[in-house]
């Protein structure tokens, strides 16, 4: 039943896909012609040819863009797909595919080059073809979150759902259910426990159904459809009992390795010439991901060093003029993403060679190293703004943990726990915990731990949202000093 309901679903994704390419390219067709938004721009001179010319091609789309996004694995049916993903595996599909069918229509113009009368039916707009594959992006990318916004709803309804048993009732298994029964949205329904023990009971108040021996039996009388294997390390040998007596079951197997104690970020499995391991400190900010992020830095962080020059030099001057003996800037390392350091930029604000005699010290409250423009440009955190200078220069991102004299590093990673994953991402100018007033004189263990968060739940909506708070909540805080 559930296969035939996926074959139902990649057909229905299929013929969204195709409706929503075919309109994108009439009206591309339209839009750069008719619509006056692109030819008050790139005015028509060679006329305007006729509509037909371009509908002899939806054929040949219609039929080229479902294999390409199939090549691209965009019909395999993950409940659990990224969005971000999804989104480049469509652009590439449409960029691919528009490739194609300009090398075809570039072929057809060459084969008929002295027929006159042949050659100039094949010729196409450069301008239709580039708003088309804008426009195909955008459709394709709606059309998919419309369907599967519907299906979720579905699936949270009980439609379509599939069935899951979780074999092993212990800490491992109870994670496993706890964490598919908060996520009714994907579609899997918990039929309840196969367990040794018979007498454990669920924290959701899911039953034991069964001992491990009779996993099939109760997987067969339940109408399962997926079984989770959640044993603990000191029962590995009936792990393999169980995985050889299903492995020869119409049952989808899933193997949860005992490894959530030690799994310090968020565990992911990689490939090594076939051989699956296991990543148990993997985080979101890798990959597309991580150069969005940069695409954002650089454009954003370009744009807000432009808007603050006249700032920039009205704090040089004031500094010149009333900050004493030294330069404007202080260069200080830092350490940031996988341990590398980095210079990082500051305007001064205390006296000169404040730590010749020191040594590396933390900053305290009124402290009397301060110049008179170095109090104000702390309180209100102006001294960071040169700190742009390096997100553009791809030293630092605008949002991330805030970064360490290595020194201080040191320190901390030999007293607090899992200090040095704050380091798997790019330090930032802002941050979670600086939103959330954990800066200055304030708990390390605190701001590693919404360090943490961040780096686990990172996207750019998220970075966008402490951006935003930044401008409420990142100037004068109380533990700016």
């Amino acid at each position: 039943m559930l296969k035939h309901q996926t074959r139902v679903m990649v057909a229905v994704f299929v013929l969204t896909d195709v409706l929503a390419t075919d309109l994108a390219w009439v009206l591309a067709y339209y839009l750069r012609f008719y619509s006056g938004l692109v030819t008050a721009y790139l005015p028509v001179t060679k006329g305007v040819p006729p509509l037909t010319r371009y509908l002899i091609l939806l054929p040949l789309i219609t039929l080229l863009w479902p294999a390409v996004l199939y090549f691209y694995g965009l019909y395999r049916v993950k409940r659990e797909r990224s969005r971000i993903d999804e989104f480049f595996g469509i652009l590439f599909s449409v960029l691919i595919g528009a490739a194609l069918t300009l090398g075809l229509t570039l072929y057809v113009r060459v084969y008929y080059r002295y027929q006159p009368e042949v050659a100039p039916l094949w010729e196409y707009s450069q301008g239709v073809i580039a708003i088309f594959v804008v426009l195909d992006v955008l459709a394709l990318n709606a059309g998919r979150a419309a369907l599967r916004g519907y299906l979720q709803r579905m699936w949270a309804a009980g439609y379509n759902v599939k069935r899951v048993l979780v074999a092993g009732a212990g800490e491992l298994g109870q994670t496993v259910a706890e964490t598919i029964l908060a996520h009714r949205e994907l579609g899997y329904q918990v039929v309840g426990f196969v367990d040794d023990d018979p007498a454990r009971r669920s924290r959701a108040g899911l039953s034991v159904l069964g001992r491990l021996d009779e996993t099939m039996s109760v997987a067969n009388s339940h109408g399962v459809d997926q079984l989770y294997i959640a044993l603990p390390l000191d029962e590995h040998a009936k792990l393999l009992r169980l995985i050889k007596s299903v492995s020869n079951e119409c049952l989808d197997l899933k193997v949860v390795p005992d490894l959530v104690q030690y799994a310090t970020i968020k565990a992911a499995l990689e490939d090594l010439d076939g051989i699956p391991i296991i990543s148990l400190n993997e985080v979101p900010l890798r990959g597309w991901n991580s150069m969005l992020k940069r695409v954002m830095d650089a454009v954003l962080g370009s744009a807000l060093l432009a808007f603050f020059a006249p700032l920039f030099a009205l704090i040089a001057f004031l500094i010149r003029s009333k900050g004493g003996r030294g330069p404007v800037f202080l260069r200080q390392e830092r350490m940031t993403l996988d341990g590398k350091t980095f210079q990082i930029f500051k305007f001064r604000t205390m006296v000169d060679e404040a730590e010749r005699d020191t040594g590396p010290v933390w900053a305290k409250p009124e402290d009397p190293r301060r110049t008179p423009v170095g109090i104000w440009l702390r309180r209100f955190n102006l001294d960071e703004l040169p700190q742009l200078i390096n997100v553009v220069l791809g030293d630092m991102s605008l949002v991330g943990p805030r970064p360490e004299r290595p020194p201080f590093v040191q320190q901390f990673k030999e007293r607090i726990p899992q200090y040095m994953l704050r380091h798997r991402v790019k330090s930032g100018i802002t941050g979670w915990a600086q939103i959330n007033g954990w800066r200055g004189n304030t708990s390390i263990e605190k701001r590693i731990e919404y360090d943490l968060y961040y780096i686990e739940n990172w996207s750019l909506l998220l970075d966008v949202k402490i951006l935003i708070l930044t401008l409420f909540r990142g100037f004068g805080q109380k533990h700016a000093y």
